[in-house]
Order: structure tokens, then sequence, then C-alpha cells
């Protein structure tokens, strides 16, 4: 990618979307594969959420690849190799990965889009961060009850920012106000 076009004052921010591009992009492929995983050991209602975690992912993939183009770069990821445990493991790896882009990864890119005076990335940043923040807590439950976790189950996702929720019981996505009909039924 060539820098020359990017304001100099963006350029951190666009290393930053280039990093959550790739990680989100990578998400979306970990949790495919262990939702493959988790229906294959009869967990459903767990394949389920990273079903929707995987779509959740793939929205802000989208999201962050719109505002790299919007600073003249090129939305690039390297899809790496994912280990697929068993699912109480694969669990375990996601509530870490969603745990550092919750506490970490976002806080800091926030942060640094703030200080930029970058409103896209702002966007797309604390969009994202919100949906990670209910990916683990529900990650979490979904481990604390796994044998529970048996049957099929629908979850929600924005089809907006990807905000997952596991009921639509409000007229606007709590995250980006697009009305509840933009949520998508995932099983």
């Amino acid at each position: 990618m060539s820098t020359s076009a990017i304001k100099p004052e963006f350029e951190t921010t666009l290393k930053n979307l280039l990093t959550a591009f790739n990680g989100e992009s990578n998400a979306n492929a970990k949790y495919t594969l262990f939702a493959k995983k988790a229906d294959e050991e009869g967990y459903g209602q767990v394949a389920s959420l990273f079903r929707a975690a995987a779509r959740a992912e793939q929205i802000h993939a989208a999201n962050h690849g719109a505002v790299i183009r919007k600073l003249g770069g090129t939305p690039e990821a390297k899809i790496e190799s994912h280990a697929v445990n068993s699912t109480r493991e694969n669990l375990k790896v996601a509530i870490a990965g969603e745990e550092y882009e919750r506490d970490v990864m976002y806080p800091d890119f926030i942060q640094e889009a703030e200080e930029q005076k970058n409103s896209a990335a702002l966007r797309t940043f604390k969009g994202a961060l919100e949906a990670e923040k209910e990916h683990a807590r529900m990650y979490a439950q979904a481990l604390a009850t796994l044998d529970e976790k048996k049957g099929k189950t629908s979850y929600y996702v924005c089809a907006v920012c990807g905000y997952t929720v596991e009921k639509v019981d409000f007229e606007r996505c709590p995250v980006c106000q697009h009305p509840k009909e933009k949520f998508e039924m995932i099983n």
C-alpha cells in the first residue's frame, strides 16, 4: 500500500484500521471453524453463537475496510491457519481474543482516532468494541454452561455494525441506532 496519498495525521489510525481489518478477518475464519467443531461435538447452541460472532466479525472487517479505502489505503488480510481443538478449548481461545479486543486493542485504537479527530475510524472502532464486549460475555456464559448448550438456537446480528444479541427486544440497534429490521437471524 502506498502511503503517499495518506494524510500524515491519519497514518497511525490507518495502521490501526489495517490491524483491526486483519484481526476481524481472521476471527471470522476462526469462528467459522469453531462453529463446525461445535456442531460435530453436538453443541448446537455454541455453534450458533460462533456463527453469529463470525458474521459480526465479517461486518466489522467490512466497516474497517470502508474507512481504510476512504483514507486511501487497501484493506488486506493475511488469513492464518487456526488450531481447532475441543469446543471447550475453542471457547477459551475465543474469550481471550474478545477480551484482548475489548480491554486493549479497541480502547487504544479509539484513543488514537480521537486524538486524530477521525470520526469514521471512531465510529467503526466503537461499534466493533461494543460487539466484542457482548461476544466476550456470551462466550464466557457458554463456557460456564457448556453441557447445557446442546440444542440449536438463534442469535441476531446487526448487519450495519455487527452488534450481536440473543433477542431483539428493542426498536433500534443500541450501538448504531439503525432499525431492528437490520438484524439478521443466525442459527
